[in-house]
């Protein structure tokens, strides 16, 4: 009966510990992942916020063509002596006062060289130039996404191909196994079909540990709760690819110039910089505003009341127009000048450089993508010439015509051809994705 109590209380915590891993895997398909990066990505959160302020600065700077108002309330007391005029005479009374004052102020600028425009368009385009940084943004995670995504579909695969030739030489064991007991085959090939299989084993666990590193790097970037593993759901590796195969480099160039997020966030952002530095150079000039004041007062010295003092007595309505001239402002406005010029003359720089990089980077990918296809086209060819081969030699051996090493190496060889045709397979899909990444035409559509 304890024993019997013992072995119930066993299956139930294996079973307890089998839902745990249950609940502690993610099943993910490729946007879900993309979704999860973005959510745990830095960079991309940070611009997010930055885009909050970009919206409000454009909405201030539109906002700055129309008047601003203010209101100012007091209400005072005051104990003590206090003079008055009363009949040519100055008396001097110890008196309580107390006081409401109230004044309304509207202020308009009407001339300011231009100041408010520049400052709109400026603000407009900042705003521009986040949405175009923001789109970049997303399109770096989901390129950093596909590449983590792929890798762990290439280790599942390699890993399978493992898994199969270990199972296939296993069989050759025991084929070999019965040879030898048949006086067909000598020992010398047993215990080499034995080390191969040893050998064999070996590739499958560094199969299972880089596919379990690169998972736990895949669940570490995309920020899972910790012990959740992702279990990724598999691509079409044939859609999309060679697409881009007949393309010329310059009419790449072409398109990644059109589409280039980056590349025109830069454009926007020293547009918007050269307005800055307008604007503040307005700064020297004259500027001019017309202002609308209204004030009122109520004193309890007076018998009056409130209202009749504080709407019908007291009130003043003042109304004018302000002109500023600036003559010495302590090399401020040059200050603020020099340093808008410096940033605009270093976002000139930003953006011959950002042309480069975009040079760079399509080129570099088109060669990759040439590579990538010629390297699937040899696989094809690699494959299926030693899958005959190994086919031959594995016959040939079956009949006593051919030794262990022939057989050997053939396995080998027909193995090798396995994984390069699927590191070739993912490769070609992977430089479909940097294509589209370097074009700036990346989604995921």
């Amino acid at each position: 009966m304890k024993l019997f109590k013992l072995g119930f209380a066993l299956g139930a915590m294996i079973l307890g510990s089998t839902g745990v891993f249950a609940q502690d895997t993610l099943r993910l398909n490729f946007n879900e992942a993309v979704d999860l990066g973005l959510k745990a990505n830095l960079d991309y959160q940070i611009q997010e916020n930055n885009m909050n302020v970009l919206k409000i600065e454009k909405q201030s700077a539109l906002l700055s063509h129309l008047p601003t108002v203010g209101i100012n309330s007091n209400l005072g007391q005051l104990k003590g002596q206090q003079s008055q005029l009363v009949e040519d005479q100055i008396v001097v009374t110890n008196v309580t006062n107390k006081t409401v004052s109230a004044n309304l102020n509207v202020n308009m600028p009407i001339f300011n060289s231009g100041r408010r425009i520049l400052d709109t368009q400026s603000a407009n385009l900042a705003y521009l130039a986040g949405e175009k940084g923001i789109e970049r943004a997303k399109q770096l995670v989901i390129f950093d996404v596909a590449r983590r995504y792929l890798q762990v579909l290439l280790d599942q695969e390699l890993l399978r191909i493992a898994k199969e030739n270990l199972e296939n030489q296993n069989e050759v064991l025991r084929q070999i196994d019965g040879f030898v007991d048949a006086g067909l085959r000598t020992v010398s090939d047993l215990y080499n079909q034995q080390a191969e299989v040893a050998r064999l084993e070996s590739v499958k666990v560094d199969a299972e540990i880089a596919l379990e590193n690169d998972i736990w790097l895949f669940a570490e970037y995309l920020q899972l709760e910790v012990g959740t593993i992702p279990v990724l759901e598999a691509v079409d590796t044939g859609s999309g690819t060679r697409e881009f195969q007949d393309y010329e480099l310059l009419e790449l160039i072409e398109i990644a110039e059109i589409n280039r997020s980056d590349k025109a966030q830069a454009l926007l952002l020293k547009t918007s910089y050269k307005k800055d530095m307008q604007a503040l150079k307005a700064m020297y000039y004259p500027r001019v505003s017309a202002f609308y004041n209204y004030n009122t007062y109520y004193t309890s010295l007076v018998e009056e009341s409130f209202n009749k003092q504080f709407w019908d007595l007291y009130p003043q309505n003042v109304i004018g127009i302000g002109i500023n001239i600036p003559i010495f402002t302590n090399f401020q406005t040059r200050l603020n000048v020099a340093r808008a010029k410096a940033v605009y003359k270093n976002q000139i720089l930003q953006e011959k450089s950002t042309d480069r990089k975009v040079f760079q980077e399509v080129k570099l990918a088109h060669q990759n993508y040439q590579a990538a296809v010629r390297k699937e086209f040899n696989s094809q060819v690699q494959v299926k010439a030693a899958t005959e081969a190994k086919n031959a030699i594995q016959e040939r051996f079956r009949l006593g015509l051919s030794n262990f090493v022939d057989l050997s190496t053939a396995n080998q060889q027909f193995v090798a051809s396995q994984a390069d045709q699927a590191q070739a397979i993912y490769t070609l899909y992977f430089q479909d994705v940097l294509m589209r990444y370097a074009l700036g035409t990346l989604s995921l559509d």
